[in-house]
């Protein structure tokens, strides 16, 4: 019969050797302030869109790891309008949007406060606020009878993958949680040095206690992104959602194996490289900003309505960049022009180094010169 963690003796008490992660954990530190030192470097606007840029990765992907997809224009609406940002408050259409930003901005803006029950509570409200199904209990821990297990269907048949603590143990083992979350915070009487660690372990901690009916993933994620703030001293600007959803079986496995024991090296080490290519992702994000401001101090100047109309379109895609490059097609289908136009506009651009011409003919394309 398979045991838990929770089931264990040594429960909540995680063991961990963290001598083969020195190495990460020495690169997030030299990354973290090589981060810090680019962010001061940017103007307020542009520090502004790297976080704006980052929470809407964090939005979407956080809710895409648990099956919900949520668009992105309602996301940044729904941060702009939080942010006062919008001069007319947008139209966000899915309700969702608006409550794990809400939840999101909360935790950004309260990630020095002690963690408690009631902001627990909270962060539940703002993520369910707007659902249609009546019968889940919204800023409660669960109370059903049944078991909390994590299940799918595996070749017609169900695989029981976890089951989590009974209900009735719930207010027990959130009481003890919270207590050691505050505990190990910086400066706390039993805090642990490094903030990508006792990140690693609150999630998992956190996740194997499944405190509510729904949303423990999200909530969870964001308790991890809370230690991490608490110990870099300011908000992270950076999305761990974002790198999990890319290998979400990983992720998954990585949970269910590490929930069979209390000695988590292992999970420790897969979260720390989790922190390690969020950081790295933040540095391209940084660099991607920076390139797009210079671009635009050198050539905004010269550019026509119909150019600064295509080039914001090439731009919007972000750092993955525009895909197949700009043709001459796309561009009429932009700007509304002409094919005589376009190219006249496309060679233009050439000439004075904004954009670089990638084949020739039929096949010619053109790609944002960012230097």
């Amino acid at each position: 019969m398979i045991t838990y963690n929770w089931q264990q003796q040594d429960w909540p008490h995680f063991r961990y050797d963290l001598l083969k992660m020195q190495e990460m954990l020495l690169s997030i530190a030299q990354k973290t302030g090589l981060i810090t030192g680019k962010l001061t470097h940017l103007n307020k606007d542009l520090r502004m869109e790297a976080m704006i840029n980052f929470m809407i990765e964090e939005a979407v992907k956080t809710s895409e790891i648990e099956g919900e997809y949520i668009s992105r224009p309602d996301i940044r609406s729904s941060i702009k309008n939080k942010l006062g940002l919008n001069k007319n408050t947008a139209t966000v259409n899915d309700k969702r949007a608006q409550g794990v930003v809400e939840m999101l901005l909360d935790a950004r803006n309260t990630f020095k406060q002690s963690l408690t029950e009631n902001k627990l509570f909270n962060w539940h409200l703002m993520l369910f606020a707007s659902s249609t199904n009546h019968n889940l209990k919204i800023a409660c821990w669960r109370a059903h009878d049944e078991p909390m297990q994590i299940i799918s269907n595996h070749h017609g048949r169900q695989v029981v993958h976890y089951e989590a603590p009974p209900s009735k143990h719930i207010p027990e083992e959130m009481t003890r949680f919270i207590r050691w979350f505050n505990a190990t915070a910086p400066g706390k009487s039993q805090a642990i040095i490094y903030a990508p660690v006792r990140a690693a372990i609150a999630h998992l901690y956190f996740e194997s206690i499944h405190p509510f009916e729904n949303g423990n993933g999200r909530i969870g994620r964001v308790i991890a992104e809370k230690a991490l703030s608490q110990g870099f001293g300011y908000p992270v600007t950076l999305s761990l959602s974002q790198v999990i959803e890319t290998k979400k079986k990983e992720y998954y496995e990585a949970l269910h194996t590490a929930s069979k024991s209390n000695e988590i090296t292992e999970w420790i080490y897969y979260f720390v490289n989790v922190v390690l290519i969020a950081q790295t992702e933040v540095e391209i994000q940084i660099n991607f900003i920076l390139k797009k401001s210079k671009f635009f101090d050198t050539f905004e100047t010269v550019l026509n309505e119909r150019q600064l109309k295509a080039i914001q379109r090439m731009l919007k895609v972000g750092v993955k960049g525009f895909e197949g490059g700009m043709s001459a097609k796309k561009y009429m289908v932009i700007t509304d022009t002409s094919k005589a136009t376009a190219t006249r506009d496309l060679q233009h651009l050439v000439s004075i180094n904004a954009f670089k011409q990638i084949g020739s003919g039929r096949s010619v394309r053109y790609e944002l010169n960012l230097l």
